[in-house]
Formats: C-alpha cells, sequence, structure tokens
C-alpha cells in the first residue's frame, strides 16, 4: 500500500491525531470500522420557520369560496393603496429615483444602517425640539416591517413577552412567536373610537414586559389618537418602566379635523423606537425603505440598544442604495398639494363608506380619522345562519364579489375591515353590495330567536 505522511506546519511536536494519511490506492481497512450507521436524509424546517405564523394568511387561505361570476371581483382587502392604479406617487417622487439610478453612483453596497447622509437627511426631517434627533438616532431598513423586526429583536428575549393592540397589525404577532416571545393582547374600544383600554393595558404588565407597541394611526382601525391619549399611554410607559415600540408607518396621514402627534414629542422620560418608512404616506410600498428613530432623551437604552440594532442591521446588510439615493429629493421635492390631494381622496372615500354603511340594519361602522381603513362592527344576532365574523365574509364573497378581511385576522371577531384607497365608483358599488347583503341575510330579534330555534 503506497500512503503519504502530511505533516502540519512541519512541527514534529503535533499530536499524532493531527496526522493524515492519505491511501493512494484507495483502500483502508481502518475505516471500514469508523462508519458505525448507514447515512440517510433527514432534513428538517427549522423551529423558528415553524413558529411563524401569519394570522391573515392562515385564515384568507382557507376561505374556499368562489365569487359570484355574474359579478366583477371588488377587493377591500389588501393595505397596497397602489393596487389600482388611482393613487399614484408624485412625478417628483419618481424622477428622483431615476436620477439616482441614471447616477451610476448607488449600485454598490451601502452601510448596513445606510448611507450617512441618507440618514442625516431623515433625521433633519423628523428632528423638533421636543425630540431631537441626529443622524445616529437613526437606522434606515428595508420598509418598515424590518423596522419593526429589527426594534422587536433588539429589545425582547425569547421568554419575555411584548404588549400588543387587539384589534392590531397581525405581523407582530407573527413576528414575536417566530421569536420566542409571548403575544400579550390590549384592548382597544370602538366605542372611544378605538382608544386604549388604559387598565386593561397596565394589568398585562409583568417582570417580563420587553416592550409596549403602540401603534397610531392604526391598522386596521383608522383611528387617531388625541395628544391627551398618548400623554395617558406615556404615563403607563413610565410607571411601569416599559419602553415603547411605536409604528407610525401612517403618521400624518390623517384628516383635517385630526392632529397627528408623534408620541416620542410628548415624552422625556420614556425610551421610544419609532418605526416609519416611505410606503404609505409616499404611496411607494414596494419601495421597500423604512427607518428605525431611536428617542431616548434620558440614555435609557444606552449604547447596548444602538449597537444591538447596528449588529442586528447586518444580517440583510440594508435596504435599496437607489432608493437611499433618491431620498433627500423625494423628502424635500414632494409638492405639499400631492399629501393635500391623498388624504383629500381618503377623507371622501372614508365618509361615504362611513354614511352609507351606518345606514345598513346589523352593521356598526367606526368613523375613520386616518390611514387607510374602516372598521365595521356586525350584530351577528341579526345574522344568526353564520357562525361568525368569517362565514359572513365568505359569504359576502360568494354572493356579491365583495372581499373585506374578516377581523378575526386582527384578533377582534364579529368585524370585519375595508379599505378605503379603491377608487370612489368601486367604493360606492362596494357599499350598495354589501347593503344588498345585508339586507338579505338580516333577521329581526324574533326572526333571529325563530332561526335559532329551527337549529
Amino acid at each position: 500500500m503506497d500512503s503519504y505522511l502530511i505533516q502540519m506546519n512541519g512541527n514534529s511536536d503535533i499530536p499524532s491525531v493531527l496526522d493524515v494519511h492519505v491511501n493512494i490506492n484507495g483502500t483502508n481497512p481502518s475505516l471500514g470500522k469508523v462508519r458505525s450507521r448507514k447515512p440517510r436524509w433527514a432534513v428538517r424546517a427549522s423551529e423558528m420557520s415553524k413558529k411563524t405564523f401569519n394570522p391573515i394568511r392562515a385564515i384568507v387561505d382557507t376561505m374556499k369560496v368562489e365569487p359570484n361570476p355574474n359579478k366583477p371581483m371588488i377587493s377591500l382587502s389588501i393595505g397596497d393603496p397602489t393596487v389600482f392604479g388611482n393613487l399614484p406617487t408624485d412625478d417628483e417622487v419618481t424622477r428622483a429615483v431615476k436620477e439616482a439610478l441614471d447616477s451610476g453612483n448607488y449600485n454598490g453596497y451601502a452601510p448596513s444602517v445606510g448611507y450617512q447622509s441618507c440618514r442625516q437627511v431623515v433625521a433633519a426631517y423628523y428632528s423638533c425640539p421636543e425630540a431631537p434627533l441626529e443622524a445616529q438616532d437613526v437606522i434606515l431598513t428595508s420598509g418598515c416591517s424590518q423596522a419593526i423586526e429589527l426594534a422587536l429583536a433588539v429589545l425582547a428575549n425569547p421568554g419575555q413577552n411584548i404588549l400588543v393592540p387587539r384589534p392590531g397589525f397581525s405581523l407582530y404577532k407573527t413576528l414575536a412567536l417566530s421569536m420566542g416571545i409571548e403575544v400579550k393582547f390590549y384592548n382597544l374600544l370602538p366605542e372611544k373610537s378605538w382608544e386604549i383600554d388604559l387598565k386593561h393595558l397596565e394589568s398585562l404588565v409583568d417582570e417580563k414586559t420587553a416592550c409596549l407597541i403602540v401603534n397610531n394611526p392604526s391598522n386596521p382601525c383608522g383611528s387617531v389618537f388625541s395628544k391627551s391619549h398618548l400623554q395617558k399611554i406615556l404615563a403607563v410607559a413610565s410607571r411601569q418602566c416599559v419602553p415603547i415600540l411605536a409604528d407610525e408607518i401612517y403618521g400624518d396621514m390623517v384628516f383635517a379635523e385630526c392632529k397627528y402627534e408623534p408620541i416620542a414629542t410628548l415624552s422625556t422620560n420614556v425610551p421610544i423606537l419609532s418605526c416609519g418608512g416611505l410606503a404609505k404616506r409616499w404611496l411607494v410600498p414596494g419601495w421597500r425603505m423604512g427607518w428605525i428613530l431611536v428617542n431616548d432623551r434620558r440614555d435609557i437604552f444606552g449604547n447596548e440598544i444602538r449597537d444591538g440594532l447596528v449588529r442586528l442591521s447586518q444580517r440583510i446588510l440594508g435596504p435599496c442604495t437607489i432608493v437611499q439615493g433618491a431620498l433627500e429629493h423625494i423628502i424635500h421635492q414632494t409638492p405639499p398639494e400631492f399629501y393635500h390631494n391623498t388624504l383629500g381622496f381618503l377623507k371622501s372615500n372614508a365618509d361615504l363608506c362611513y354614511t352609507a354603511l351606518s345606514a345598513v340594519s346589523g352593521l356598526q361602522p367606526v368613523r375613520p380619522s386616518g390611514a387607510m381603513y374602516l372598521m365595521v362592527g356586525i350584530e351577528m344576532e341579526h345574522f344568526p345562519e353564520f357562525e361568525n365574523d368569517v362565514e359572513f365574509t365568505e359569504q359576502l364573497i360568494s354572493e356579491q364579489s365583495v372581499f373585506c378581511l374578516p377581523a378575526t385576522c386582527f384578533e377582534y371577531p364579529n368585524f370585519f375591515r375595508v379599505v378605503i384607497t379603491v377608487p370612489e365608483e368601486m367604493m360606492l358599488e362596494a357599499c350598495s353590495r354589501i347593503q344588498e347583503f345585508c339586507e338579505r341575510h338580516y333577521q329581526g330579534s324574533e326572526g333571529a330567536q325563530d332561526l335559532e330555534c329551527d337549529k
């Protein structure tokens, strides 16, 4: 048998276990004894992937229902303002991206937290005397969703819990459960325009609570918290020493009668990670540009949270560089009338939908004050043939080809959510069909009792 002894680094003192024998003839009796088992495939999904659960997809994907073939489908379910083409972004926004692309300056890697100049642009745009910001207080992310993910990942460990609004955006739960973080839901009150039940919120706090998520303006509610209510929320966070993750992606998307207050401007002692982005206000959700603003005037986060955010951002290596290159132009050159026109359209559609559905027996819409949504309560006792909001919305698709999300998707049964970004004529048609559906299935008190007896 021909073989070679390979000596590592020429050091004769290296233990013999590091000697490598290479058998030229391909035979070595000792190898047969090393293999004690027969190899076999055993590829399994990770525990994190198994824990990742999207409530909306889980519900919608199981809705085995065909729309009415005689009526064109009207989808009021997707929170994407670009779907119908009636809400294009401004020409200045598009021009900014074209110029960034043509410059050839943004084809390489940027720092994982974003270009320093772009961070400075965002900091200057949101900075104010009540909540001053500098470039180092900004982390650029791949959309607001990643901003929320990084904020959660830096604040909470597996085994801890976070406080989440109910009804609320389903991504909070999806992200938390995949990280092994418990979700505790605090209630919003429809009779108070979806204000937080503050007593319920505070009762949920314990020694394992890592953060409180505040979504204002709200998805799915379309509500906007008043300054006084935000101050009461901050008082709870201050008493309990719980930091806030503020989801403010719909910031400034409020109707004329309301005023939006960034929560960080109202507190000097509660540390806040505010998440936002271009997606909704500038009507470009597919461009995936978001940010985290670190508001921490008492230095409670210290370097640890900031350094943690930097390290977590290095997993993805930052958001799209071309959009970063366009960011300054987008923020400074978008004309005010673009924002005004967008909000005017949303307010008009919100009023139209609220007025139409308020006249429908068995429905209780809650008037929105901003964002792109309206929540509608279903008086289920008057629709006894349906077990819940999921069955109600399934049948609405089947009969009327109108698709609204059942609010079970948002942990809030017996409501449904309407997206108000569709063209006006489509909004009118959808409301007319919903009215026709409800008139067909509505049962007065006596009728509902009779049907229950038949069951």
